[in-house]
Order: structure tokens, then sequence, then C-alpha cells
């Protein structure tokens, strides 16, 4: 993937059109940092949307929301304010997506210091610098 990611804890998962995205995200309710969502159909594999939670404080300690990267994930509102858990399905049906990987990076913790706005901005910046454009799912950054 990116180098600016390979020191990060990481794990994923796969979400087809009729899974249930809440059952298999396996990303920390108490996490923070970014999360690359790849598309994966007959025509190939393509980063549809990087995405990130947790705000740095000016005291260096980390806001967490409510639940964490697995809430971002798929709570998050994206495609007509609607939580993901409904509406990557259905976009995914839309545009005969097969299944969405879904791999996400602890940034920010014990061990690592790194704001995960800042390291999402890094990967979009690396996306656009190869693409000319963003993830087509990303409206804007």
């Amino acid at each position: 993937m990116y180098k600016e990611l390979e020191k990060f804890k990481t794990e994923s998962f796969s979400l087809t059109a009729d899974g249930s995205l809440e059952e298999v995200c396996n990303a920390p309710e108490s996490g923070s940092g970014v999360f690359v969502v790849t598309a994966v159909s007959e025509d190939g594999a393509e980063v549809v949307m990087v995405g990130s939670t947790g705000t740095v404080q000016n005291d260096g300690t980390l806001k967490i929301k409510n639940g964490g990267l697995y809430d971002k994930i798929v709570n998050g509102h994206q495609f007509a304010k609607t939580g993901r858990k409904y509406s990557w399905p259905a976009q995914m049906k839309k545009e005969n997506i097969d299944r969405l990987e879904v791999t996400w990076y602890e940034t920010f913790n014990d061990t690592d210091k790194q704001i995960p706005t800042f390291v999402e901005a890094q990967i979009l910046q690396n996306f656009l610098d190869e693409n000319d454009r963003l993830p087509r799912w990303n409206v804007a950054f």
C-alpha cells in the first residue's frame, strides 16, 4: 500500500453487498487512525476511499469519538447522509462491486503518535499525485 502506513498496527476485513458491515468490521471501538477502502470486482481492484477518525488536542492527548474506528466505519455518513452500514452495500450493488476490502491502521496509541487526519492527508496526496484525482468515494478533502 503506502509506506506511510507500514509502521502501524493494521488489520482488515471484507464486505459483500449482502453482508453486514456491523458483523464483519473488526476495527477497535477505542482506536483512532485511518482506514482505506478498496473495491474489488471483475475489472480489478481500486482504492475508492480513505477516511480517518480521532482528534489530537493541543495538550497532545487524543480525543476519541465514541466507538472509535469501528463506529466511524460502520455508522459514519456517506452517500445521501446515510450510515455506511446501509449506504456501502447499496453503492456496491449500484457499481457492481463484488466486495470491499477495508484495511484499518491505528495511527495514534501508546506507541505511535501520528495525527489521524495528517496520515489521511498523506495518503490522499499520494493518491492524487499518482492518479490526478482523489478516490471516487472521497467527495473532497
